[in-house]
């Protein structure tokens, strides 16, 4: 079962600034590509950091309010003030920046920006390197699969391939995206495990599962007394 990766969606026409990038060319930057962060690289092309629309507000944040006095702070804002000071993408900056690698697959890099509410991750090598940047929307695109190519691997690649089922006996229907598999399984324990991996494809947004099966192999044979 063919998997995505990170490489196949990912852009690899990347904007990025210099540690000493000044904070106006920056905000510049952001604002002619309409794009919401750019990776930070040193004279390596290494991705140093990130910067962030979130990290140029900073300095707007805590502007002296008209009675010339600062901002309350928390204990948790020293690192925003920093920012807040700060004049060029070194000092800008969150580091060392949350990457992925080009051989992840779709899925982990998604849990990789849910789990850290980014909308975007530079991909890096294993030096470093930056290769490309992928984005929420990039990771969408497996979803545009039609419903006869999610059918075809489900059938041929999950069920004769991997579970060596007759796919005269489960019927496998598609209609956008989601999966109805009915039919007869001879084993009960094996109706999870396909359920399982045709939930995995990619491409599936649901599955609904109406199989039946002949044998229940799941229940404990009960054996004579000696």
């Amino acid at each position: 079962m063919k998997r995505r990766t990170v490489e196949d969606v990912m852009t690899t026409e990347v904007v990025t600034v210099a540690e000493d990038t000044p904070f106006a060319e920056i905000a510049d930057a952001l604002a002619e590509h309409r794009i919401g962060a750019v990776p930070v690289v040193d004279d390596g092309g290494r991705v140093a950091g990130v910067v962030t629309e979130a990290d140029l507000l900073r300095k707007e944040e805590f502007k002296p309010d008209d009675t010339g006095e600062r901002p309350l702070r928390g204990r948790h804002r020293h690192h925003a003030l920093a920012k807040a000071r700060a004049v060029d993408a070194r000092g800008l900056m969150s580091a060392p920046a949350v990457t992925v690698r080009p051989e992840a697959t779709v899925a982990q890099a998604a849990r990789l920006l849910a789990s850290r509410g980014f909308k975007a991750a530079p991909v890096v090598d294993e030096s470093g390197a930056l290769r490309g940047i992928v984005a929420r929307r990039d990771l969408l695109t497996v979803f545009h699969r039609s419903d006869d190519d999610i059918r075809d691997e489900i059938v041929y690649d999950v069920l004769v391939s991997r579970l060596w089922q007759d796919p005269s006996e489960v019927h496998v229907e598609v209609h956008e995206g989601v999966v109805r598999l009915s039919g007869r399984m001879e084993l009960k324990s094996l109706v999870p495990i396909v359920v399982r991996m045709t939930a995995a494809t990619e491409g599936v947004v649901d599955v609904v599962n109406d199989l039946a099966y002949e044998h229940d192999d799941t229940r404990p044979t009960a054996y004579p007394r000696a």
